[in-house]
């Protein structure tokens, strides 16, 4: 890594250590009154706003915390109007680029459950989540629990750490597990059983939410698989690598301009690489992303004759999606279809 590297990863530890600290004097004046603001909103409308606060023990709604966008869509359409859902990353912002503050470990130790993805996508979650006191009561669930992880090239990986500095994932597997419609559906197996550990009162209707889910999940999984499955090619040149579960499970390859962060700088010699294999291969569209800049994508595409579509993530949505009710099932139906194109 290199010396900026270090101080930007060092300046970044100090910024969460002093969060911590900051939260954990918050929590010693507050003591458990009152509830806590999500930073990212709330179920009952939409990502802004919201209660994190403890429910169930004030005898309301057990008051959940998501660590970023498609655990706040899972554990709001499971939890319906049953629970109240407040989101860590704010609608437009890249889960890479977001850092936890003191108030964020207020509102997950007030919260009755936390719901992170893990498999090392929250980099700051060991270290946040060690603030937390033993008895704070909150219940922590790593929704990507069961799921069958992709490890990462070791040659990759060190390329991977090398460039990107104080963005990295922890852990050698790849962290993307939900932008595949198969294993999303297993995280929302996770959250159904952790909403209903938690408030067992309305496990029924846990189940219900979850049966309705899992029904638009499995369409979407089926779509994938029937209309991808004839498509005559199978590369796909993305901008950063992040859909490893989508072609694993659906018969794919992607070809990644950046590592496993869309901050991971390519080196010269390895977009020269994508560029030949764009013009060899006869690949028409290169992906990008809607959270992060399209700038090296179309730079691509322009050198290497092709054009750019996108590719969501769903890392996030951004405002305008937001308005126009978009969510994880939409924007992967989009994706199908920018997919299709592409591989015809």
């Amino acid at each position: 890594m290199h010396d900026a590297g270090r101080r930007s990863v060092k300046r970044k530890r100090y910024a969460l250590a002093s969060a911590l600290l900051a939260a954990a004097m918050l929590l010693a004046g507050c003591g458990g009154a009152g509830g806590a603001g999500g930073s990212g909103g709330s179920a009952g409308g939409g990502e802004s706003g919201g209660n994190g606060g403890r429910g169930l023990s004030d005898g309301g709604k057990p008051g959940v915390v998501t660590s970023f966008y498609p655990l706040f869509f899972l554990a709001s359409e499971i939890g319906g109007d049953r629970v109240d859902v407040s989101n860590l990353v704010p609608a437009g912002v890249e889960p890479h680029d977001w850092t936890p503050k003191s108030r964020d470990l207020v509102n997950i130790s007030r919260a009755d459950l936390f719901l992170y993805s893990g498999a090392g996508f929250e980099g700051w979650t060991d270290e946040l989540l060690e603030g937390i006191e033993s008895d704070s009561g909150v219940m922590i669930v790593e929704a990507s629990e069961g799921i069958e992880l992709i490890p990462l090239d070791p040659e990759a990986e060190a390329h991977e750490h090398e460039d990107e500095h104080d963005h990295g994932h922890d852990g050698s597997v790849d962290p993307h597990v939900w932008v595949s419609p198969k294993s999303m559906l297993r995280m929302a197996q996770n959250v159904r059983d952790a909403l209903a550990a938690v408030d067992p009162a309305n496990a029924a209707v846990y189940e219900e939410h979850y049966g309705t889910l899992a029904g638009r999940l499995e369409a979407l999984d089926e779509a994938y698989e029937r209309e991808l499955s004839g498509l005559p090619r199978r590369d796909i040149v993305v901008s950063h690598q992040a859909f490893a579960y989508l072609c694993r499970d659906y018969g794919l390859n992607q070809i990644a301009v950046m590592g496993l962060t869309p901050e991971a700088e390519p080196k010269a010699q390895d977009l020269k690489r994508i560029v030949n294999f764009v013009k060899g291969s006869g690949i028409r569209y290169i992906f990008f992303e809607e959270l992060v800049s399209d700038r090296l994508a179309r730079t691509l595409a322009n050198e290497a004759g092709a054009e750019t579509l996108v590719l969501n993530p769903v890392e996030g949505l951004t405002p305008e999606q937001e308005a126009n009710g978009d969510d994880y099932v939409t924007i992967m139906e989009m994706n199908l279809q920018n997919l299709k194109k592409a591989l015809q």
